[in-house]
């Protein structure tokens, strides 16, 4: 379903769903209508889309889930937005973001238990396409914030190679981490709008693909369920193992270090209203501060031979299958979950792809996250597309 009988099919969706989960700061109803009538043709003409709010539409608040933001009305599309404009596709209205896209959680819950954390920081996008409202939503990513709510939300989620697609119109955390990112139903969907927005096609997987599993012990507990999606799905792909050449204990640190530093510069108008932001962000922010030139420097430089080194592991393999976060969707709706499992791959920059189907024995979702070569998008596309049909006839 395209054009105006999609808008009309996911703003009644939209009226019965967000009451009970919360998922839009801002619909955009008659902004919608008008532009589904004169979308242009294309591969996604009349797609209804969510927009997290931290990245510009024209004519609607950009406000972070923050009230230091609250009014702020965007002059332009973002890139990303104005690229699916043009495939045709209609922008529905802003999806929740916590605070700035980073900790502190905003008011969505998660469909699949509205006890339960949908994740963040793109939390309203993930809810919104878990809950069939659009079947597409933008998010983005700085540490683990759109790979954790595919995984808690049961949703397929593409998080572009750093500097492939610019940030331009998004309101950013850390420059050389931030990087856009796409939520759908399933992976098929993700190709499709990658393919509509830079032309990359997916390619169709080796024979025998090359995959690397990564439990990601190492980091943090991880839940058992977790362990052992992962590992069903390993002996399905006949996949190997990582080992620790990786080292993402260091490069998590390393992580963070960067994000708090970069964080620090970003938000410095907002820092001077400690008072308007939240604990998280002000300890971020004071952290970012603290840290000397030198240790940043210093991190930027072990990121760029970390890098180089995962990257020779990635010319021999398909990709790295790994945990998209420790468990299912935590309880409670205070808090978001951990990114730590994310937070090694953010900062080489690579591209990841979750891939849903697998469930805990109470129902709730469990992502696995697929890890590739930034120069190889179209044949990670297609070991996630293999990934998730396995998964599919693992849980059938």
């Amino acid at each position: 379903m395209r054009g105006a009988d999609a808008v009309e099919e996911a703003l009644r969706r939209l009226a019965k769903t967000e009451p009970e989960i919360h998922a839009w700061v801002r619909v955009d109803a008659d902004g919608a209508r008008a532009a589904a009538e004169r979308a242009p043709e294309g591969p996604l003409q009349g797609m209804p889309f969510g927009v997290k709010d931290i990245i510009d539409v024209t004519g609607l608040p950009t406000e972070c889930g923050s009230p230091l933001r609250r009014g702020r009305i965007a002059a332009a599309d973002a890139w990303l937005v104005d690229r699916l404009r043009r495939a045709g596709a209609v922008p529905l209205g802003k999806t929740v973001t916590t605070e700035f896209a980073y900790f502190q959680p905003g008011p969505t819950r998660n469909p699949h238990n509205v006890h339960h954390t949908p994740g963040g920081s793109s939390s309203g996008s993930a809810a919104a396409v878990a809950a069939g409202v659009v079947p597409l939503a933008l998010g983005s990513q700085t540490a683990g914030s759109l790979t954790r709510p595919a995984s808690f939300c049961g949703v397929a989620g593409y998080v572009a190679p750093v500097g492939t697609w610019p940030t331009t119109g998004f309101a950013g955390l850390s420059e050389t981490l931030d990087a856009p990112g796409l939520l759908a139903a399933h992976v098929a969907e993700l190709a499709s709008v990658i393919e509509a927005v830079d032309g990359t096609r997916t390619e169709d997987p080796p024979a025998a693909p090359r995959v690397l599993l990564w439990p990601g012990t190492e980091l943090t507990e991880v839940a058992p369920e977790m362990l052992e999606a992962l590992r069903r799905t390993g002996r399905a792909l006949a996949a190997g193992e990582l080992g620790d050449q990786a080292r993402t204990p260091l490069l998590a640190e390393t992580h963070a270090t960067v994000m708090a530093h970069e964080a620090a510069r970003a938000l410095a108008p907002e820092a001077e209203h400690p008072e308007s932001l939240s604990d998280h962000l002000n300890d971020l922010i004071r952290r970012g501060r603290d840290t000397p030139t030198a240790d940043y420097e210093a991190a930027l430089a072990l990121r760029s031979s970390a890098r180089a080194r995962i990257l020779d592991v990635l010319e021999d393999v398909d990709a790295i299958l790994g945990p998209a976060a420790p468990g299912p969707a935590p309880h409670g709706l205070g808090a978001t979950g951990t990114p730590i499992l994310s937070r090694p791959w953010q900062l080489l920059g690579l591209p990841v792809v979750t891939v849903p189907g697998h469930r805990d024995q109470n129902g709730l979702p469990l992502g696995l996250q697929l890890i590739g070569h930034p120069g190889r998008v179209g044949r990670l596309l297609g070991i996630a597309r293999h990934t998730e049909r396995v998964v599919e006839e693992s849980a059938g």
